[in-house]
Order: structure tokens, then sequence, then C-alpha cells
């Protein structure tokens, strides 16, 4: 029987392995486009926009050599930067937006507005850029975005009821960058972190048509008692009798799906040796109460004759009620731990797969029958911890929390739970 160590260390490999296949220098080459008459001008935002934009520009240029023009400005999170050669990096702030990220952004407006139809404008989008590619709609301010940003993120919304406010907050999302764009040709390369791999909610849907409309945000805000500043409010409540025009016609692809990540770990457990076991990659939900859930089913899999390995993404949420360190796998992590106490044999591994996970420097948590065992021997109460939402260091304190560093790629959540058959009976506590 492997032990937890052993365990650990290919749940590791698992969470690597994943990340690899939605890397974009596996991704992005295949999906260039026909080069234009004119200028390639390439923009974009996300965690994986610098990957991104160093794995276009390096496939343009091998397809193409020096024949056509390529310039552009991409947007990423703090940290996450890499070195490129025609298309400038620049970092801002996730998941709340901040005035780098506003700089940025009317940048990459003003480079696509002059552009005409014998010029290409290719968007390279992925998770995070609905904060990152941020242009506060007339009337508003960055503090206004700032406010409600926080107040969602602590409120539990998941990603889509998020994005569906922030769309009508904005001068670029929704279709908005896609009209600033024509009547150049525009083509969307995307890595999908969102449920359902929607391309309206994928950063927030700044190239492709918006299908809610402001009394949605409205309604979602008033759903999720976010005290909205004022100019906010006013002006959704002036939006609600408009409609946007019509998006001028564009090209979208999605080059990586959180599905191909988990397809990568389930051929690699199965090759160890394990039954991959599929929960589906888009599950959403209170990150606990998904832990809860999960656990269970783990405890009612030891009675198998064979070790399995289940695998979930998606993503889950954490209602704040406190003022803690952490994110949603971490949460996971400590919750499952408290429902496996006791248990031998199960070991598992909840992180991001962009490499940070809420606050702090961790992109997730381990969970072993060594993490059980601070339920009753470590000083921290883990009821107390949960409560609080301060799950990280309580983690860290045990050696769980894992650090892989920034993946410069994002599908979300990775979820794994390898479960083996005891040496002998197990016996609920």
């Amino acid at each position: 029987m492997s032990s937890s160590a052993d365990d650990r260390a290919l749940l590791a490999r698992l969470f690597h392995a994943a990340v690899a296949r939605v890397h974009p220098s596996r991704c992005v080459a295949g999906n260039l486009p026909e080069p234009p008459v004119g200028r390639t001008v390439v923009v974009g935002a996300g965690k994986a926009a610098a990957a991104m934009a160093a794995a276009f520009e390096q496939a343009w240029t091998q397809t193409h050599g020096g024949a056509h023009d390529l310039t552009g400005l991409v947007i990423t999170r703090y940290g996450h930067a890499l070195p490129t050669d025609r298309i400038e990096v620049v970092e801002a702030s996730h998941p709340v937006p901040d005035e780098s990220g506003i700089l940025a952004t009317r940048r990459i407006l003003q480079m696509v507005r002059p552009l005409g139809p014998d010029d290409l404008v290719v968007c390279l989008l992925s998770g995070g850029a609905s904060a990152l590619l941020t242009a506060p709609a007339d009337g508003l301010t960055l503090a206004d975005k700032q406010a409600v940003t926080q107040a969602l993120l602590r409120s539990g919304a998941p990603i889509q009821h998020m994005n569906a406010v922030r769309k009508h907050l904005s001068g670029v999302k929704g279709g908005a960058l896609a009209r600033a764009v024509a009547p150049a040709r525009l083509v969307t390369l995307a890595i999908s972190d969102v449920v359902g791999d929607d391309p309206s909610v994928i950063g927030s849907g700044p190239t492709v048509a918006d299908p809610s409309r402001a009394t949605d945000a409205l309604r979602l805000l008033d759903h999720y008692g976010i005290d909205a500043p004022d100019a906010v409010l006013s002006h959704l409540r002036a939006r609600t009798e408009t409609s946007e025009p019509a998006l001028p016609a564009n090209e979208y692809h999605l080059v990586a799906r959180p599905r191909d990540a988990l397809d990568a770990a389930a051929a690699m457990a199965l090759a160890e040796g394990l039954d991959p076991i599929m929960l589906g990659d888009g599950l959403e939900g209170e990150a606990r109460d998904v832990a809860c859930a999960h656990g269970d089913l783990a405890r009612r899999m030891l009675g198998r004759d064979r070790p399995s390995i289940l695998l979930s993404g998606g993503e889950l949420t954490v209602t704040v009620r406190g003022n803690g360190q952490g994110g949603p796998n971490q949460e996971y992590a400590l919750a499952l731990a408290l429902v496996l106490d006791g248990c031998r044999g199960i070991t598992a591994l909840a992180a991001d797969t962009d490499g940070v996970d809420g606050s702090g420097d961790a992109a997730g948590a381990f969970v072993s029958t060594d993490s059980a065992l601070w339920t009753r021997d470590h000083a921290t109460d883990p009821a107390t911890a949960l409560a609080t939402n301060n799950t990280g260091p309580a983690l860290d304190a045990l050696g769980d929390l894992f650090r892989p560093g920034p993946t410069n790629t994002n599908v979300n959540d990775f979820r794994a739970i390898i479960v083996r058959p005891p040496e002998e009976p197990y016996l609920a506590p």
C-alpha cells in the first residue's frame, strides 16, 4: 500500500500534468489565424495572458517571419509576467482592479480604434480578465468598481453572477471591445476557466454579445445584499431601457477547457494503477459543502477492491464571514480533512490551476490522515478556522499547503482524491 507521502507526490504530478495540457505553449500555436494584408495587433488579458502572448508571437514569427507587422499589449496579474519580444506585457491587480489595469486597458483601446478592414486584432483571453481588463463606464470611478467587486467576492456569488454585474459597469466588457475593434477583423483565442465554457462569461465576454441586461445586474445586487455606491445604482437604472447595438462579425476559438486538464490527469492516474472516476469539470457551490459530499463519497469507496481516484473541477465559492486568509480550495481542503478524520487510505489535493488560491501564495492544500490529526492534537481549532475563513494559516501549520507558484494558465479548480483499500477493515469513529 502506498504511503501518504507517496500519494502526495503523485497528486502533485497529476496537477502538473493537468496544467501542462492546458498551458498556452501547447494550445495556442495550432490556432493561428490567417495573416492580414495590413497590421496584426494582439491584445488581451488574464492570468494566462503573458504565456499566451509569448506562445503566439513565437508561433507567428516561425510561421510568417517578419513579413507581417506584429505589435500589441496584454494585461496579466502581478507576478505572472513573462518575457516577450513584440507584445508588451503589463501587470495589474487581481481580483480587485487597480489604476494599472485602467491605464493599460485605455492603451489597448487606443491601439485598436484607428485600425481598418485590412488589419487583424487577436484577443488573447483567459480567466482573470474581468479584473485586469478594466474601463469604468461613463460616470463611474475605479473606486465604484472596486467596492462592487470586493462586495461580490465576499458574497459567495458564482462567477456567472459576478460577471453579469461587472459587464454593465464597464466600457470594454460585454462586447464593447469588439465594437471598438471594428471594422478590423477580430479573432479571439480563449482559455476557459468557467463552468460551461460560456464565451459571454469568460473574462466577462469583451468580444461577444452580452445576453444579460442591466435589470439582471440590479436583481443580482439585491439578491446578494450588495450595498452598491449610488453612482452604480444610478448607472444601472439608466441603462434598463436601452439595448446594445449588434456586434460586428468576428471569430472566437476556445483553445483549452477545464475538461482537457482533467482528462490529462485521468490518463496519468490510470497509468499509475488508479481507477479514475470523473465527478465533473463544472462543479459549483460552497467549498465546504462540496467537500463534505466528496468526503462522504470517499469514505464509502474504502470498501472497493482496487485503488481509485475521484477527479473534479469547476469553481467553488466561499461566503466570507470572517477576516482570515485562504481561498476556496483551502476551505475545501480543511472541510474535507474534518470529514475524513480517522480515515486511512485517503489522500487528496485541491488547488487552483493558476497557482494562486484566494489570498496568500498557495494554490491549495493536501489532505491526508496526517491532516486529520490536528482536529484532535493541534492547538488551532478547525471549526474556528472555518468559521473565520482562516484556513490558510491552519493548513500551513501542518505543512499541507501546496505552493507550485504561478502556472501561467488557468482552467480553475483541480481536485483529486486517491482512495486505496486499507490494509485492515476501516472502522468509523
